[in-house]
């Protein structure tokens, strides 16, 4: 949603009066301009049949009646049987990543990897241009896929450093532990309740904070149960705007257990805040923090690395470093100049 609202600003602004873009989304509500139509088709989310159903029969016929002459997609797979030039947006990292879920532990991942996952390496075969986020995503496509690695562009989502609001260890009434994340497995949210079972044995004086509901899926609903028997300090706030999103960042710290990304906003969000961020180590975590000197790695397998990592936050023998490299040197690229070519 990030990538589609922000493409959308770069259309709207874009100055090439000759281009007319149409945005073709299922429930988003963005507006209608001057130069961009928007065509809406909620009824694409009611399952997997419709979803097949759009992309088979209604997409091609759209590309036809509009007279389409360039395709970019953001759904990871190219749009079938088209001949116009296309470029697809893979932000799909469960077919290129090492953990493999077996059928009788996750259905729906399963088929995200093993059958989903082979759509979105034929389309990064056909496809004219790819662009991914980050470069470790670009080497995991190019080793897949066999593919020209100068067919693939990384472009990061473009990220302003926020103004006057960075991370403060005095702001912390009560250390705060933070995790931005929706309800799938593998944004690992187990970890830190199992940590927290750990914690609270030795200290009650902390909190986590779950932009969750809490009774999401199964998954999360077990996990909820277990904090509500435990006692533990962890508050479930639900979906937050950005802005609140933000104020989290300059008085808490980050938890990023996911070990599934291609990139993983929240932790240069967190990074342009210059907080503290405990992360998973993994190659697109490292990519974004790369020297970041309030960056702190653990296996996202291992309980006892992240509870250490806590522990020293909570006794001070993690400090908070002066701002020094907390602005990301990130190579900014434009998605509508790549189109432009």
């Amino acid at each position: 949603m990030t990538i589609l609202h922000d493409f959308y600003r770069e259309a709207a602004e874009h100055d090439n009066e000759k281009i007319e873009w149409i945005f073709v989304v299922s429930k988003p509500k963005i507006q209608a301009a001057e130069n961009i139509t928007v065509l809406r088709f909620p009824w694409i989310k009611k399952s997997w049949c419709h979803r097949l159903v759009f992309d088979y029969l209604v997409a091609p016929k759209l590309v036809k009646k509009y007279k389409v002459d360039k395709v970019l997609s953001l759904q990871n797979t190219i749009i079938p049987r088209i001949r116009c030039n296309q470029t697809v947006y893979v932000q799909q990292a469960l077919p290129f990543v090492k953990y493999k879920y077996k059928w009788k532990e996750n259905k729906l991942l399963w088929i995200y990897q093993n059958v989903i996952g082979r759509k979105i390496i034929t389309s990064i075969k056909k496809s004219d241009q790819v662009i991914v986020q980050t470069k470790w995503m670009k080497d995991a496509c190019v080793e897949k896929t066999h593919v020209n690695d100068m067919k693939i562009t990384v472009v990061p989502p473009n990220m302003k450093e926020p103004n006057n609001a960075f991370f403060e260890p005095k702001n912390m009434s009560l250390p705060t532990f933070f995790y931005p994340a929706v309800e799938l497995v593998y944004k690992n949210h187990s970890i830190i309740v199992e940590a927290s079972k750990q914690l609270i044995r030795s200290t009650k004086d902390f909190k986590v904070v779950f932009t969750l509901n809490g009774n999401e899926n199964p998954y999360i609903s077990n996990l909820t149960q277990q904090a509500m028997a435990e006692k533990l300090p962890i508050e479930y706030v639900g979906t937050l705007s950005k802005e609140e999103v933000y104020k989290f960042y300059t008085q808490s710290i980050l938890i990023f257990p996911s070990f599934i990304e291609t990139f993983g906003l929240p932790l240069l969000e967190a990074r342009l805040h210059n907080g503290i961020i405990l992360a998973a180590d993994c190659p697109f975590s490292r990519e974004i923090l790369g020297d970041y000197e309030n960056a702190y790695f653990f296996n996202p397998f291992d309980v006892q690395e992240l509870v250490l990592l806590m522990e020293q936050v909570l006794t001070g023998k993690i400090l908070h470093m002066n701002r020094t490299n907390a602005i990301a040197k990130i190579d900014q690229k434009s998605i509508i100049d790549l189109l432009s070519k």
